[in-house]
């Protein structure tokens, strides 16, 4: 005899055999990560940043189109339809942010990402109050603090603004209904973040290698 399935309230089968419950918290994997911490790191999300950066909104048609752009030339990504680009630019938030202003701090449990679409960022390594080292300067086209994002640890570096610079803000909860609504193109999102940490551990691992070899 063939057993029921299981329902949701109302009577409405789940979908997948499982609880409504257990369907939402699959669905929110990276926000959910974010709040099952343990470590004593500060939660700055990208509404609490937002206005210590000066951030201001920015036309999100104009912020889809040079997201497009950027992805388009990205060699990490993956070739989308010009429609499939259009809704994963719907997943972004779109900021204008001045110069000389941070936009993720160091040691901070951050909730998103940043895709750079304009302007120059200094990534430094902060020593003390007076000192700093300069890791980088990223232009447009790179993305910043997907480390935490995905693997909700804190932040290794602080990132600010050398010019005036336009942002695409991808936050936690957002990439959580991207997996559940959009699952092609969180998967296109998720290789292309893959592939920059590959790229970005096989540099650090050949300067070791020449580290270790006297080079």
């Amino acid at each position: 005899m063939k057993k029921p399935s299981p329902r949701r309230a109302g009577g409405t089968p789940a979908a997948g055999g499982r609880s409504p419950e257990a369907a939402a918290a699959a669905a929110a994997l990276f926000s959910t990560r974010l709040l099952q911490r343990d470590d004593e790191e500060p939660l700055v999300g990208w509404s609490e940043r937002a206005p210590r950066a000066h951030a201001e909104p920015f036309d999100a048609e104009r912020g889809a189109e040079l997201f497009a752009l950027h992805w388009r030339a990205d060699r990490h990504g993956i070739a989308l339809a010009p429609d499939e680009l259009a809704r994963l630019a719907g997943y972004l938030r779109y900021v204008s942010v001045p110069a000389r202003q941070e936009v993720i701090g160091q040691n901070e449990q951050g909730d998103y990402l940043l895709i750079l679409l304009d302007g120059r960022i200094a990534v430094d390594r902060v020593l003390d109050r007076s000192h700093r080292s300069r890791l980088a300067e990223v232009g447009a086209g790179d993305f910043l603090g997907e480390m935490s994002l995905l693997d909700a640890g804190a932040r290794f570096s602080a990132c600010t603004t050398l010019t005036p610079c336009v942002l695409a803000v991808l936050e936690a909860h957002r990439l959580d209904d991207m997996m559940a609504g959009e699952p092609r193109l969180a998967l296109a999102l998720l290789t292309s973040l893959a592939r920059r940490l590959s790229l970005r551990l096989r540099q650090v691992s050949a300067r070791l290698s020449a580290l270790l070899s006297g080079g």
